[in-house]
């Protein structure tokens, strides 16, 4: 069976929802808070002609939106904004070749798993065990909890994430540990020679036996973010293979495995949800593929979604290197009726 073009041509307008963001859903034995505060850091940019003539205040207003101009000013004023190693008033013009440092100080980050496991551990590469609830790249507040930190810390500063899993997906994340075996992992990624295999929970037990979803990607709008990847008529090519491997009516759920062949954002939340069958708990894509209405980010939890199974070429040998993630809880928490 094969699924294509189930998306309706236009969304509907998400309503402007109130409240905070779903916090609640499947979340790991192992998740802990990070009490501590991290060490802080230096953000750096260099400017160029674009930006040649714009006051220092409004280039970090406008670069940096996360915060308002009262609190950039406040940084200037403070010394924790410096142009070329000096402290300079917030209405200095930027000049071409300009050296910018915000230095952010110390800040308390979300809660995140701190363990990290290893599945395979060589010269040229390395494969962990992402938890889920661990992001992998710094970003909305995350710095040393991610898991690019933590391997740079235990083994240096050239390793580099060869592909991505979301924060809420668990399972064998690929890191490169130099710039050769970055240059030959992203060749083989690029050419479709990695395989990968998820397990996730879908919502419905009347899923079929097989199917493939051959759904395209892109960016629609969506209120919260102006545009988050969904099912797009636009977008570009996706194919993902399911395979029903237990259900369960009395929770109506099932679990599935899943096959894609092209790696777009999101791609299994949004091929389930575009098939009929979201993954169970999934706080963002409704049936058909498009957000649901209301405030979710694709960062919220509340899904299942493990990356299982890895294959592909060694960046040095050639040879094929084979990777299984251990099963996550809830994979075996679905009994067979």
């Amino acid at each position: 069976m094969h699924y294509s073009g189930l998306f309706p041509a236009t969304r509907p307008s998400p309503r402007a929802a109130t409240g905070d963001r779903p916090t609640t859903g499947y979340l790991p034995s192992t998740f802990r808070l990070w009490m501590n505060k991290n060490n802080g850091f230096v953000y750096r940019n260099r400017i160029d002609a674009p930006d040649t003539g714009t006051t220092l205040l409004d280039f970090y207003r406008i670069r940096y939106p996360h915060s308002t101009a009262a609190e950039w000013l406040e940084r200037v004023r403070d010394g924790l904004v410096l142009c070329n190693g000096k402290s300079v008033n917030p209405d200095y013009r930027l000049r071409s070749g300009d050296q910018l440092e915000w230095r952010r100080t110390p800040w308390q980050e979300p809660g995140a798993p701190q363990g990290l496991d290893l599945l395979l551990d060589e010269a040229a590469l390395l494969v962990i065990h992402k938890p889920a609830g661990l992001p992998v790249l710094p970003g909305a507040g995350f710095l040393q909890n991610t898991a690019l930190f933590k391997v740079r810390k235990r083994f240096g500063p050239d390793c580099f994430p060869v592909h991505r899993l979301g924060r809420w997906t668990s399972g064998a994340l690929v890191f490169a540990r130099n710039r050769e075996s970055a240059r030959n992992l992203g060749t083989s990624m690029q050419a479709g020679r990695f395989e990968k295999v998820y397990l996730a929970l879908a919502a419905g037990s009347d899923l079929p036996d097989h199917f493939t979803v051959r759904v395209p990607i892109g960016p629609v709008a969506y209120d919260p973010l102006g545009t988050v990847f969904a099912a797009s008529s636009t977008g570009r090519p996706a194919e993902s293979r399911v395979d029903v491997l237990r259900r369960c009516e009395a929770m109506n759920q099932s679990l599935v495995r899943i096959r894609i062949l092209t790696g777009r954002p999101h791609q299994i939340r949004i091929h389930m949800a575009a098939a009929g069958y979201p993954l169970a708990g999934d706080p963002l894509y409704a049936p058909g593929g498009l957000p649901r209405e209301g405030r979710a980010l694709p960062g919220d939890p509340g899904y299942c979604l493990h990356a299982w199974k890895l294959a592909f070429p060694h960046p040095n040998s050639r040879d094929r290197v084979e990777v299984e993630c251990p099963l996550p809880e809830w994979a075996g928490q679905l009994n067979r009726d």
